[in-house]
């Protein structure tokens, strides 16, 4: 039996692009309408159907496309030479072609869902609260 994990495996892509953008799964799970328990089964899968990919995709704020070919030492490699050409005032390198999404742009995009995200947060904790008041004043 071998102890390498397999290169394919989806759900650690979710789950380590997740961690990547500073997510919980508690938020991954507000944004699909789901609980922290179906992500993490999400998580833990090494397939999903395409629809449930883009969704999860756009929860993430990064396309289908990133999700699949996702890879720690691609990200590595991406971040190292944008760090290494930016100092040098160079634009990025032919190395990092093969991404298929700009992290900036998607930083942007990332910034308006996660506002959209806290906006219904507090909106349900809002909710939570009124209706705990009403039942106090129904006693």
């Amino acid at each position: 039996m071998s102890t390498l994990t397999k290169p394919n495996h989806i759900g650690r892509k979710i789950s380590r692009i997740r961690e990547l953008r500073d997510m919980k799964q508690e938020a991954l799970a507000q944004a699909l309408g789901t609980n922290q328990q179906a992500i993490s089964a999400l998580e833990n899968s090494e397939t999903i159907d395409d629809e449930k990919l883009g969704q999860i995709a756009k929860a993430l704020g990064v396309s289908v496309e990133a999700l699949k070919n996702f890879s720690d030492e691609a990200a590595i490699n991406y971040f190292n030479n944008f760090y290494d050409n930016s100092a040098k005032g160079q634009i990025l390198n032919n190395s990092c072609s093969h991404l298929t999404f700009n992290p900036l742009e998607k930083l942007v995009e990332s910034y308006e869902e996660n506002k959209k995200l806290y906006e219904r947060l507090v909106q349900a904790e809002k909710d939570k609260v009124e209706f705990l008041e009403k039942l106090l004043k129904e006693k």
